[in-house]
């Protein structure tokens, strides 16, 4: 079977920045066809967002923007304007799922809030992304990375415990959320299609964030039980809760990361070649290894063994030790690896303005309905022509309504 397996599911997407367009983009990526619909002359935000080639700004070539956008056809379209809205309300009518990720306040004061759009069509799908949900004290407020990470609780237990609190690294819980709303989705439309009624699924960027707290911070009913707070526990560098030698350390030509504990014990003194000095039974239990003794006598021998290898010897170390230790890769090493070229980790996309270029490819693999790159991402408009002839509009039509701010 060569179809993707959402070959038959239509989305009109109204997401801009991460986490909505990320959504779509994994809708898109296993067969959906997916419109994104960006304000006329200025298109997503994101697009302004690099990086750009030799750093030159370039809505065009945003980096983030192809990534995010690959395998959506995009027009233009202003739903301000009422005809721009009658416009939306036309490409509804076959549309199996609505994606937005404005402010609360905004589809409702367009006229393109849920109850409008299921009258117009019972059987959609509409996922809404907010900050905070679309409802509540808070539902309006702005927020950004930094502040789902402060308020979502990572930030109390990221960082050294005698330093500032640190945010998780990049957009990463931007992207959770977006995959999230995927999920959601298609847990919407496999009801819809079993019982013909469509639905709202109200998706919080900041729930999201609260309801996958990290292992390192006391779970919800963990605070309950004990009354015990998020606090920050270090790298992990000796005497962490999880035991010697978890962390983070050097080696000749980079870093390695090792996953510590008495259950990895056995493995891990394997890594090292098995020093005498730590063949003692107590260095293999939680309560030797954070013993302060033992815990010096643990990261004197892996820093001596460490910085005796390369971060290739010390990958390959762990490998004959079955240990979970690896080592801290560049962007061009990932690349490189010849593990991911041979499963073909990522692919090269040929782009209109922005030329051949390197993607991500499939966070996952169905053998029967492939992941498969379609199209690259849109320029600003491209398929007005494709989209909107569809439905009657000529070129001077479409003359018309570019002139009116419409599209």
């Amino acid at each position: 079977m060569n179809q993707q397996a959402l070959s038959d599911v239509k989305v009109l997407d109204l997401t801009w920045y991460i986490a909505g367009p990320y959504c779509t983009k994994l809708l898109a990526d296993y067969g959906a066809d997916v419109i994104k619909i960006e304000r006329p002359g200025l298109g997503d935000p994101c697009r302004r967002m690099g990086p750009f080639p030799q750093d030159q700004p370039d809505r065009e070539k945003s980096g983030l923007f192809l990534h995010l956008n690959t395998n959506k056809r995009g027009i233009t379209l202003n739903l301000k304007r009422e005809t721009g809205k009658a416009i939306f309300m036309r490409l509804l009518q076959d549309v199996d799922i609505v994606v937005e990720s404005f402010s609360p306040r905004v589809m409702h004061s367009v006229g393109l809030d849920f109850p409008a759009l299921h009258a117009a069509n019972e059987k959609l799908v509409m996922l809404r992304i907010s900050n905070f949900g679309q409802n509540g004290p808070y539902r309006d407020r702005k927020l950004s990375e930094l502040v789902l990470s402060a308020m979502g609780t990572s930030m109390k237990t990221c960082g050294q415990p005698d330093r500032e609190p640190l945010k998780l690294a990049g957009n990463l819980l931007q992207y959770q959320a977006g995959l999230v709303t995927a999920i959601a989705g298609m847990a919407a439309l496999v009801c819809c299609r079993a019982t013909g009624v469509g639905q709202q699924v109200d998706v919080s960027l900041m729930e999201t964030c609260l309801g996958s707290i990290d292992r390192r911070a006391p779970s919800l009913l963990g605070h309950q039980y004990t009354g015990d707070i998020s606090t920050r526990i270090g790298s992990g560098r000796g005497g962490t809760m999880a035991g010697c030698p978890e962390g983070v350390y050097p080696c000749q030509d980079g870093y390695f990361d090792v996953v510590g504990g008495a259950a990895w014990w056995p493995r891990n003194f394997a890594m090292l070649g098995s020093p005498a000095k730590l063949s003692d039974p107590g260095y293999g239990t939680m309560e030797g290894q954070m013993d302060p003794r033992r815990q010096e006598d643990i990261l004197t021998a892996l820093y001596t063994w460490a910085m005796a290898h390369t971060k290739q010897q010390v990958w390959e170390a762990s490998g004959r030790a079955r240990a979970a230790a690896a080592p801290l890769y560049s962007i061009e090493e990932v690349v490189s690896d010849p593990h991911f070229k041979e499963r073909g980790t990522f692919v090269e996309i040929d782009h209109a303005e922005a030329g051949l270029l390197r993607y991500p490819g499939a966070s996952f693999r169905p053998t029967e309905t492939p992941w498969r790159v379609n199209r690259p991402a849109p320029l600003l408009g491209e398929h007005n022509q494709e989209v909107y002839g569809k439905l009657g509009y000529t070129e001077e039509d479409l003359a018309g309504l570019s002139k009116a701010d419409v599209i």
